[in-house]
């Protein structure tokens, strides 16, 4: 009898091994899939301008991907992404480029390409991949608006600049050619200061890092707060459930597949 119970145990723990792989693998298969399609989203735009430090990826009528380079000790040369959102001859930028050199020729590209007045700088949280170019914006006397929160981890982390940044609390308005867009603030995650941008006239999110691309690392956690990260992201999808172009800090525009993905990487 103890015989048979064993061959019955064995049977039962291999059926269930088989089920889990088949699981995992199916997990892997569909997040292949969202990742393919996100990918073929981003292929529907195009590349309006690239170098060895900076390329613009037109997403919709009104909405760019500019995207520059950042070396790091863990992460090796990252590719990191900015919004730029540009109406009737006007222009806001989300996150400077890496550096001043990638974000002169940003600050060019835009006002001598696409004939538009930069207005604004707002870097959505306090890292060198959101501030790192800043002086050039202030070279030419472009303003940036940074959350309070932002402007005192900056104090904190002694990076001082040649002028200071305009605060605000939880949410910001801004006009761009006439038309809204918004800044917000909706908790922790990869920072205790992140916040998105929101514009209604292309239904686009820039997420910067609090958002990942699908089928990304958890990626760097010196300033995180893992345990918020999943609701903090859910808070948005509730709030903007259709947004179209989702732009997260490093990896592949999407669509709201981006938050599913965030909220169950960190749950």
């Amino acid at each position: 009898m103890a015989k048979y119970l064993i061959v019955v145990f064995s049977f039962a723990g291999l059926l269930l091994a088989s089920c889990n792989e088949t699981s995992n693998k199916q997990n892997r298969t569909d997040q292949k899939i969202v990742a393919q399609t996100a990918q073929a989203s981003l292929a529907d735009s195009s590349i309006v301008y690239k170098t060895d430090n900076l390329i613009v990826n037109r997403l919709s009528d009104h909405i760019y991907q500019h995207i520059s380079f950042l070396n790091t000790n863990d992460f090796g040369r990252v590719a990191c992404n900015g919004m730029l959102v540009v109406y009737e001859n006007e222009a806001l930028v989300f996150d400077t480029p890496t550096d001043d050199e990638s974000s002169l020729e940003l600050i060019n590209y835009v006002t001598k390409k696409l004939n538009c007045e930069i207005k604004v700088v707002v870097p959505t949280h306090f890292h060198g991949d959101c501030v790192g170019g800043l002086e050039a914006f202030y070279k030419y006397n472009i303003p940036a608006y940074a959350s309070n929160s932002t402007i005192e981890l900056l104090g904190a982390k002694d990076k001082v600049f040649s002028r200071p940044m305009n605060g605000f609390v939880d949410s910001l308005a801004l006009n761009i050619g006439g038309k809204k867009v918004y800044v917000e603030y909706f908790g922790e995650g990869h920072t205790k200061d992140n916040v998105i941008g929101y514009v209604p006239l292309d239904n686009a999110i820039f997420g910067g890092c609090l958002i990942k691309e699908v089928g990304a690392t958890k990626g760097n956690l010196e300033d995180a707060n893992v345990k918020t990260w999943s609701n903090t992201v859910r808070k948005i999808k509730q709030k903007y459930p259709a947004a179209k172009i989702i732009i997260p800090g490093h990896g592949i525009a999407g669509g709201t597949e981006l938050l599913d993905y965030t909220i169950k990487l960190f749950q």
